[in-house]
Formats: C-alpha cells, structure tokens, sequence
C-alpha cells in the first residue's frame, strides 16, 4: 500500500487478532446518536447474525437456562392425569412439550414481536389444571398393580359398595388421555381468545395509557414474585447454588474483558491466533459446566444422599437418570395424538384466567426485552402480534397434547444483561435446539439431567437482572412527587401482600360460582397482575401532570423523532422482506397487529436490509 508521494509504508508487525465475535455488523461509535447506552454495551444487538456455530452456541446457553423449568410442567401434569407412574408416557409428553417450545420461540423471534424471547412452559396454568383435575369427575382412580396378573385394579369406592375391577392396558391408557384431552380443549380455546386479543389491537389500544408507573411494578415482580421459584432449585443444595452464582459473577464481571489466546483456521489467512472473549460470552455455559462437574465428582464420592426423598438427591447427576433411559431415541409429535380434545366451561375459565396472566407479563418482558436490549419501546403492532402469535402456538401445542401452554421466560430476558448476547438469530437457533431436543428424545433428557442446584445459581441471578430492569424505568418519573411514590410503594406491597395472603387462604374467596372463585384465585395469586392494575388504575386516575408522570421522557425518543427516525428505531420490529409491500397497500393500513398500521405508519422507506 503506497503513499501519495509513492513511497511504500513501513511494514506492519504481526499481532495477534482479537475475535470480536460479538462486533456488529453496524459498528456501535459513540457518535451514534440511534445507538443507546445500553446497546453499546451489548456484543450483539437484536438484529446482529452471529456466525452459525457461534449463535447455535448462544442458543445453547439460553436452553440450559430455561429447560429445567419447562420439564417439570410435562412432569407435574402427568400426576394431575393419573399417568405420574407411567414413564414412558411422561416421557412422550414432555418431548411433545419441548417441541412445540422450540417452535413457538422460533416463531415469536421471526414473525412475532421479533425480540429476542424464550417461550417456554407457562406455570400459570398449573393451578387451573390442578382445580380442574380436582373436579370429582376427573379426580384419579385408585389404581393397583397386580403382582400375579398382568393387570392393573381399579377400587371405586362409595357410601353403600366397595368394588374392584381389572382395567387393562387399554383402559389405563384412557384414564389418563381422557383427562389430558380435557385440558387440551380448554387450552385451545383459551389460546384462541388470546390470538384474538391481539389481532383485534385491544391491547395494543390499552398501550396508550401505560406508562412507566405501570411497567415498573408489572416488570419489579416477575421477578421478585419468583423468590420462592429461585429458593425451590437453591435449597437442594445451597452450596453448589452458590457454586454456580459465584462463577457466573466471576465470569461476567469479574473477567469479562480477559480473553483467551486460541488457534483458528481461516479459508483465507490459514491458521491464525486470535483471541477469543470466552468469559464474556458464555458465562452460563462455564458456569454449568464447572459446577455441573463438581455436582459429578461428589456423586460419585456419595456425598449426596442417594434418597429420591432428601432435599440434596436433586443435586446428584444420576436423579433423572431414568428419564434418560425411558425417553425415545425418535419422537414426532402431531395433532390430535391423544385422541379429539373435549370442553367444558369449567376448563376454558380456568385456563382463560391463566392466560390473561400470561399476556400481563409477556407484555412487561417485551418491555423489559426492549430495554435490556437497547432497543426502543415496542410498538402497538409488535405488541399485537407478538401476543397473537404466542395464543397461536399456546393453540398448536393445546392441539399435540403437550399438556401446557408457552409464555416468554423472564429469566432468559434478564439473562441478556449478563451475556451481552442480544441477538435474535442467537434466539432462533435456541428454538431450533428445543425443537430437537423434542425430536431427538434422547438428547433432550439429556439436558434434563443437570443438577437443580446448578440451575438454582443460574436462576437467581436472572431474576435479579428482570427487577433490576424493572426499576431502571423509574429514572423516567419525577421521585420527589409524593404522587408517584405512593403509586409506587402501593402496587408493589399489595402486588406482593394480596397473592402472599391466598396462599395461606386458599378458600377465602368464595362467590358462589366454581368457575369465578377459579379465575379470581388465578388472577388475585398473579403478583405482576395485582402490582400493574394497581398501578395502571392508580396512575391514570389521580391527578397528576404528564410530565410527572414520566410519560413525557417515556415517549420521548419516540414522539420527537421525525417520521424517519422513528422508523429506523423501529426497524427491529418490522416484518421481514414484507414491510414495504404493507405499506404500499392501504388496505393493510387498518391490521392491527401488522406494521403498516395506520396508527404507527411512518414515512416509506426501503426495508431490503430488514434481517430474518
């Protein structure tokens, strides 16, 4: 390379090259006023495509960090259907399960609101089907297995008559496929109402008057809700959740910016030396790895009880092995696998109540999502859809029989805070891996086998990340308004105080009407629901300025922006490759939950670089 006189440059020494595997496409300046501090601080941005083996790696480290609670609701709902003693019914269950979360992920990453989110098994729905399996015509048989016929007895007993039958194999199998489909009518149609919610804009028209005195409280108690989620995994084993929390700090603070020298082979340069921010990175999966091996070594030492009833058997590596051995090598899920579903008005309130829960804190993730990942405030269109595309996989998975429906995972939210992996083709590839998992049997047991305590030090911190995201909206309000501090200070007590109260009085409400008491219960036992409504109400009917309020800075970076700006700021949320074609056409002008809506157009302009 010469100068303008013609002289060559001196020759440049070799130096080692630093792997920027988290660089974006788009280099983040500092002189980049789209650029917000956050994503700055990010190795991948939301639209940022990573290379194939690094995002199925991310992908990775996002399953290990959601599949442990997934499985247990396949697990949980084989009880409630009398099927608990049935492995390998268990085991098809939860492949279909995990199947059907891998697809939905993909499909809430691609078409849906196009953050990146895990959707994952929906615990809400646990109590509906632990009511509605409580009903007298769905409570279990008592079954006995005969040692000297190849048969299993059923005792029916009542007032006057005790008597017993063989049920055979055949029947048995009816037992628990009846009631499976019982749940799966009323999640299909639950899901159907959630897919009209947000294709009609309801939510989308209630977006105008949320503001950051509503997300804060929503957003604060997902995470802070889940305390006793967080204290489930720790207290298997309290010192390898510390183990682990202590190593995922250590990675992702401590050593965040060390790097690691590694030889790579390149089709151009041949073998380089490069250095490789592994710390930075993969913190969950060093983190697992480290701890997962010490869990190992102490098993095989029996430092673990090997009691399935002692609180630390969960944190030997062999408690699920018989899940291993009884899950299938290949496993296709399909419609209507179990037989036609059935309903009733019992199971659809029930799993309605659950499913309006559901959509309160999927919209307080997408918020937090957003902003963890330093992206602007998710428009109404992208809200619309994002909610109707997780009704419509909450739908296909009612229709497999999976046993459950799928919501986004806050964890996973919280956990782009400590990874720096923002990216939604990282996402992708973790639906891609769940959708194998389901596939492939084998491997998803697998990944079911780590140890709860591990998962337990994973846990804790992303729930932490979630509330701390919560309560950086407040940076928004005006906090020497006694105003905004009583709305604050309230929707977060009672959001903490009322469902706190159900648990110890779990028959206090009681209005006459089984299905009502059962949708109440849901919604009264759902924190972030209390803390929003509370602050929703609170903050839309007492007096107060909008500036004091924060909706002022809160739409800010939004109203200012000119009818371009806003456009590149929203970009994310568009739909690939169809986005102009929307808008060309008027007729998309009036969809609600497309990004043409006429409510949210913006000027034209070309979306060919609108990544998948």
């Amino acid at each position: 390379m010469g100068t303008e006189n013609g002289r060559k440059d001196p020759p440049q020494e070799k130096t080692d090259v630093i792997v920027q595997c988290c660089a974006s496409p788009r280099p983040l300046r500092e002189g980049n006023e789209d650029v917000s501090e956050i994503a700055r601080q990010l190795e991948y941005r939301v639209a940022d495509i990573p290379p194939l083996h690094l995002s199925f790696l991310y992908g990775l480290q996002q399953v290990l960090l959601s599949i442990s609670s997934t499985i247990s609701i396949p697990i949980i709902v084989s009880t409630y259907i009398c099927a608990g003693d049935l492995e390998l019914v268990t085991a098809e269950i939860m492949s279909t399960f995990l199947f059907m979360c891998g697809v939905c992920t993909f499909l809430q990453c691609t078409i849906g609101v196009r953050l990146p989110i895990i959707q994952g098994g929906c615990h809400k729905f646990l109590p509906a089907i632990a009511a509605l399996m409580k009903l007298p015509m769905w409570e279990c048989p008592d079954l006995t297995v005969s040692t000297y016929v190849n048969a299993t007895h059923l005792n029916m007993t009542n007032g006057t008559s005790n008597i017993t039958a063989a049920v055979s194999g055949l029947d048995r199998t009816e037992i628990w496929q009846s009631r499976l489909r019982e749940i799966q009518g009323g999640i299909m149609l639950a899901s159907l109402t959630q897919v009209l919610i947000g294709a009609t804009g309801l939510l989308g028209w209630l977006l105008k008057f949320i503001g950051p005195l509503t997300i804060v409280p929503t957003i604060t108690l997902v995470g802070l809700s889940l305390i006793n989620v967080s204290i489930q995994f720790c207290e298997t084993q309290w010192g390898i959740a510390a183990l682990t929390l202590f190593l995922v700090i250590l990675f992702s603070l401590y050593l965040g910016n060390i790097t690691i020298p590694m030889m790579v082979y390149r089709r151009k340069e041949g073998c380089v030396n490069i250095r490789y921010p592994a710390f930075k990175l993969l913190p969950v999966i060093l983190a697992v790895l480290l701890a997962w091996m010490v869990c190992g070594i102490l098993t095989a030492a029996d430092v673990f009880s090997d009691n399935p009833k002692a609180l630390d058997y969960q944190a030997r590596t062999d408690a699920n092995l018989n899940v291993l051995r009884n899950a299938n090598w290949f496993f296709f899920p399909y419609p209507g696998q179990w037989g036609m579903p059935t309903l009733s008005a019992a199971s659809y309130m029930g799993m309605m109540a659950a499913t309006l829960t559901s959509i309160i804190e999927s919209v307080g993730d997408y918020y937090a999502c957003a902003r963890i990942s330093g992206e602007s405030p998710p428009p109404a269109h992208a809200v619309n859809r994002g909610i109707a595309i997780e009704g419509f996989g909450s739908l296909i998975s009612g229709a497999v029989g999976s046993g459950g429906a799928t919501t986004s995972y806050s964890q996973n939210v919280g956990a782009i805070g400590f990874t720096k992996i923002a990216s939604r083709r990282a996402f992708q590839a973790a639906g891609i891996i769940f959708l194998l998992c389901g596939v492939f049997g084998k491997f998803g047991a697998l990944l079911t086998m780590m140890p709860k305590p591990v998962l337990g030090g994973i846990v804790v911190i992303s729930f932490g990340m979630v509330t701390s995201v919560g309560l950086s909206s407040l940076q928004f309000v005006n906090l020497s308004s006694g105003r905004n501090l009583c709305i604050i200070g309230l929707s977060l007590l009672l959001g903490l105080m009322i469902p706190s109260y159900l648990q110890t009085r779990k028959n206090i409400i009681n209005t006459g009407n089984t299905e009502a008491d059962q949708v109440l219960v849901v919604l009264l036992s759902t924190s972030m629901f209390v803390g929003g409504v509370v602050g929703f109400l609170l903050d839309n009917t007492v007096p107060g300025s909008t500036e004091e309020r924060g909706m002022l800075k809160w739409k800010k970076q939004i109203s200012s922006d000119t009818a371009d700006d806003k456009r590149k700021r929203q970009r994310v949320y568009e739909l690939p490759y169809v986005t102009d074609f929307l808008i060309r056409h008027k007729v998309f002008h009036y969809i609600p939950f497309l990004p043409s809506f006429r409510a949210f157009r913006h000027k034209k302009e070309t979306t060919k670089n609108t990544k998948l």
